[in-house]
């Protein structure tokens, strides 16, 4: 397997509250290939210098190309200076680490900037790599490049970042986004808004909610409505470490309490990216990352249910912001680490 002359071989690690993915990736700016892709799981790692070890040797070992010319990290945490604080995994990051091990200059980014990088490398006409969600007139606008893009995805966490454009070129922008308000749609997300306070030192914040942890407390939460009962699936499902409760809640959608908990978190999404785009104006569009949307595309598209909440505003002029705003669903679940590689080949 050979580069080509102007390409640069890169590793890219994406480290989230559940895994870790590394890959080897050659390329240029605005265009990268991935040549061997690995997952690790984040807390039976204690640093990330371990796997990174373990991988290259894999990849010395097949024969891949090497050495590396550079590295870039995103991580489920702010950046500060050297050191990414993963917001839910007991260790940091540590850049200049990672650099004497490698070698190699590594750059350190945010996860959803490296998720935003990744969709700068996406089509929209290719619907294997971004599903068009319909709008409820039946349209489906196109982004403007030239206008700022949001990117939103639910996961461990809720990471949000956001794409501007200097001159035709983009500069890509984290953002804590994710913890904005959870909002308030009507009677049962109220009630819903109080558990939570009851559960956090202050009013809880849309990652609450909107998340996998989040899907788990909304579960949590419905188990004690008189309305809903739970079947046998989802007395099986209570009784699973709390880890794997989000992902058997997705599937089990004949159970009342389970098809319900996936209804209002697809509802608060949709709120609160719609609040987002009242503040980015995402003329470039509004890309919905992260795993949970890209494992449960059904339940955002029956019965427009995502988008229906999405344009459901207080006010006409928001109507028309969500109503103009192209929303597409990334189903590339590997666009962290082609952003990784990206940024590692933009930045240096």
């Amino acid at each position: 397997m050979l580069l080509e002359p102007s390409e640069r071989l890169i590793l890219a690690a994406d480290v989230g509250g559940t895994n870790i993915g590394l890959a080897l990736m050659a390329g240029v700016p605005g265009r990268v290939r991935m040549l061997h892709r690995a997952s690790f799981r984040t807390l039976e790692e204690p640093s990330l210098a371990e796997p990174v070890r373990r991988f290259l040797a894999a990849c010395a070992e097949a024969g891949l190309p090497g050495p590396i010319q550079g590295a870039c990290v995103s991580g489920a945490g702010p950046v500060r200076g050297r050191l990414i604080p993963l917001t839910n995994v007991p260790w940091d990051i540590d850049g200049e680490a990672l650099e004497a091990l490698l070698g190699v200059p590594v750059q350190l980014v945010n996860d959803f900037t490296a998720v935003a990088h990744g969709v700068l490398l996406l089509d929209p006409a290719d619907e294997c790599q971004l599903l068009p969600l319909v709008h409820g007139d039946g349209t489906t606008p196109l982004p403007d490049p030239g206008r700022t893009a949001l990117v939103v995805g639910a996961g461990t966490g809720l990471g949000v970042g956001f794409i501007t454009r200097d001159q035709g070129r983009p500069q890509v922008h984290p953002s804590e986004g994710g913890h904005i308000g959870l909002p308030v749609t009507g009677a049962e997300t109220l009630r819903l808004w109080k558990y939570l306070r009851e559960r956090f030192p202050g009013p809880p914040g849309a990652e609450a909610a909107v998340s996998g942890p989040g899907i788990d407390q909304i579960f949590q939460f419905l188990l004690g409505a008189r309305h809903l009962t739970l079947t046998a699936e989802g007395k099986a499902i209570r009784a699973l470490p709390a880890g794997e409760r989000p992902a058997a809640i997705a599937r089990a959608g004949a159970d009342p309490v389970c098809a319900r908990t996936m209804e209002l978190f697809v509802e608060l999404y949709a709120r609160v990216c719609a609040e987002l785009c009242a503040v980015f104006l995402p003329g470039g569009g509004l890309y919905l990352a992260g795993g949970i949307a890209a494992k449960n595309v059904s339940w955002f598209q029956e019965d427009a249910r995502f988008m229906s909440a999405f344009e459901r505003n207080y006010r006409a002029h928001l109507d028309a912001i969500t109503l103009a705003t192209p929303v597409y669903l990334v189903r590339d679940y590997a666009v962290s680490l082609y952003g990784a590689a990206d940024a590692a080949l933009r930045l240096s």
